[in-house]
């Protein structure tokens, strides 16, 4: 491996297999429109169960019958979760609905299921019923290219429906930017809708073998850091003038997985590029892409990521070479601050008079439940919508739903029909609205422990911690996932939960309320039951020692509890 120095640009070394894999698919292209004419199995060959990631499709297993059908001689129950391309999370009503109704038809499980990624997904597509998936979304005016793989991903933009103007420009920005940033091969239309086939000669910003890991991107508008920006490779933040978007701050280099026992690894935040005017924008995405595509890590894939990239070459080096292959001098970054990022939760009236519901849903699994019919209450206010010109949902970052665009003379409507399926209730609690969790079991393949399931009881018990001690109306940054992969954003959390094994977590503290700070490792491989008598010893005295305004993840670090994370390769592991 190289050293640290700017002119060791390449790591050199046998090539992690998946760099073969991208290089012999034929841009994207394998053997999946064989492997879809198998009837012997429910799932993909090796290769094909990486390249089908990239036209944002996971291979996945009902793990919690795996035994049972093992018992039986029978191979997994093999099906697929899809994950759409929706830059900045805005779905239109029509489109929602035929979302819904193949949910209810043709998945395992009939939901539909907000992700941390500002889109939804399926699961549990079986083979059968995976072509036609792309072509009812297709229908519809949606595809999954490149929302997974070694690829700019879903582009996240901050869910902002009060001040409308200024939105709209940072949403269709979003836009301009996933589209600039997709793949140029048209395999997924080949494959999926019968499209003509069309040879790939070049991919102009990803290159053959595409980029080393995969990349993530938002455009965030202060103060909300809804999208969490250090959680990504690339940030914009707006900057406005007057309400008026006029640029951009570029962050680069965050990133949140890491590996169990391997030191070299490890969450980072991003670090702040400076200030480009609007019409660099397209040029700065490219060039970052282009500069991690060229140096980035083919040799370890767990090293692969753009914040790696910058701590092996150094931020300068990195940031002057994407300045000269882009045209573009950063100025010094505009001055900003993020004051929050959680969803803004009930009715607020925007700038131009329009009504917006934002619904909290419980890990966004959108499904009907006993005494809690979500999805049927969703289908009826987005048919009670779906002619009102200017209205339409909005996914946030966090999970949630946003019902925009309500003309005033409908809002009662709107929020009776909630109520009634209960996206309205007294029941979501503050600790309930900080909360968040991974799907993992039982379909996540790299799940450890339990995530999305547990989160319900975590929560109740955290709520009567915080009642105990007198400070029922608080709440933490509470997030639980299954494993280090990062999905959940666990590691920008005040108090975030990351699976170990069946049962076991670790518990890292010292994250803050709006997501600017990295927590650190507290205890390890733990039973729930420990981690809780843990955080009722600290609740407590927080609760009793705390400074005004202070969260809990600024008192457990001036206390010394943990030690603050400053620079990540340095202090995270330390």
């Amino acid at each position: 491996m190289l050293d640290n120095s700017p002119e060791n640009l390449i790591v050199e070394g046998k090539l992690a297999d998946n760099e073969r894999m991208k290089k012999a698919s034929n841009y994207l292209r394998g053997t999946i429109a064989e492997d879809l004419q198998d009837p012997l199995t429910g799932g993909f060959t090796p290769d094909n169960f990486q390249l089908i990631r990239f036209h944002g499709m996971y291979q996945q297993d009902d793990r919690d019958i795996r035994g049972e059908r093992a018992d039986q001689k029978l191979e997994p129950l093999h099906n697929v979760m899809l994950r759409a391309r929706m830059p900045g999370g805005i779905i239109q009503l029509s489109q929602w609905l035929t979302i819904e109704k193949f949910a209810e038809d043709h998945t395992m499980y009939g939901s539909v299921r907000l992700t941390t990624r500002q889109t939804f997904q399926f699961h549990g597509v079986l083979k059968p019923h995976i072509k036609d998936m792309h072509k009812v979304i297709n229908s519809a005016g949606i595809d999954s290219i490149a929302t997974a793989g070694d690829v700019n991903r879903n582009v996240l933009c901050t869910t902002n429906p009060v001040e409308s103007e200024l939105h709209a420009e940072a949403y269709e920005w979003s836009k301009k930017i996933s589209e600039h940033l997709l793949p140029n091969t048209k395999a997924y239309a080949e494959i999926w809708l019968d499209g003509e086939n069309a040879k790939t000669t070049k991919e102009p910003i990803l290159g053959e073998t595409y980029l080393p890991r995969k990349f993530k991107t938002t455009v965030s508008i202060p103060p909300n850091n809804e999208v969490d920006v250090h959680a990504n490779d690339l940030n914009f933040v707006a900057i406005a003038e007057d309400g008026k978007l006029v640029g951009f701050n570029v962050l680069v280099g965050g990133g949140l997985a890491m590996t169990h026992g391997d030191t070299a690894t490890y969450p980072r935040k991003a670090d702040d590029f400076g200030f480009i005017p609007l019409e660099h924008t397209l040029a700065v995405a490219e060039h970052v892409v282009s500069v991690q595509r060229d140096w980035g890590n083919r040799v370890n894939r767990k090293n692969a990521k753009t914040k790696y990239t910058l701590d092996r070459v150094g931020v300068d080096p990195f940031k002057a070479e994407v300045e000269k292959r882009a045209g573009v001098t950063f100025e010094p970054s505009r001055p900003y601050e993020f004051t929050s990022r959680g969803d803004r939760f009930g009715w607020v009236e925007g700038m131009d008079g329009r009504q917006h519901l934002t619904l909290y849903i419980l890990s966004g699994r959108i499904l009907d439940f006993p005494n809690r019919p979500l999805k049927t209450g969703i289908r009826k206010i987005a048919e009670l919508l779906q002619d009102v010109e200017g209205a339409d949902f909005r996914m946030t970052a966090n999970q949630n739903l946003v019902i925009a665009g309500v003309p005033a003379e409908l809002k009662a409507e709107v929020e009776s029909l909630a109520r009634e399926h209960a996206l309205l209730t007294e029941f979501d609690t503050p600790q309930l609205k900080n909360s968040m969790a991974c799907v993992a079991l039982p379909t996540c393949p790299l799940a450890m422990a339990e995530a999305e399931r547990f989160l319900p009881d975590l929560v109740v018990d955290v709520e009567q911690i915080l009642a105990k001690h007198g400070i029922p109306d608080d709440s933490i940054v509470l997030r639980v996932v299954g494993c280090p992969n990062g999905c959940g954003r666990a590691m920008l959390a005040e108090a975030g939960l990351v699976g170990k094994g069946p049962g076991k977590y670790n518990l890292y503290l010292g994250g803050n309320v709006v997501g600017t700070r990295v927590p650190k490792l507290h205890l390890e491989n733990k039973s729930p039951e420990v981690i809780l008598g843990e955080l009722d010893r600290l609740i407590g005295l927080w609760s009793k020692e705390r400074e005004e305004g202070e969260c809990f993840g600024d008192y457990v670090i001036r206390t010394g509890v943990v030690a603050e994370v400053k620079v990540s390769k340095t202090d995270f592991h330390a």
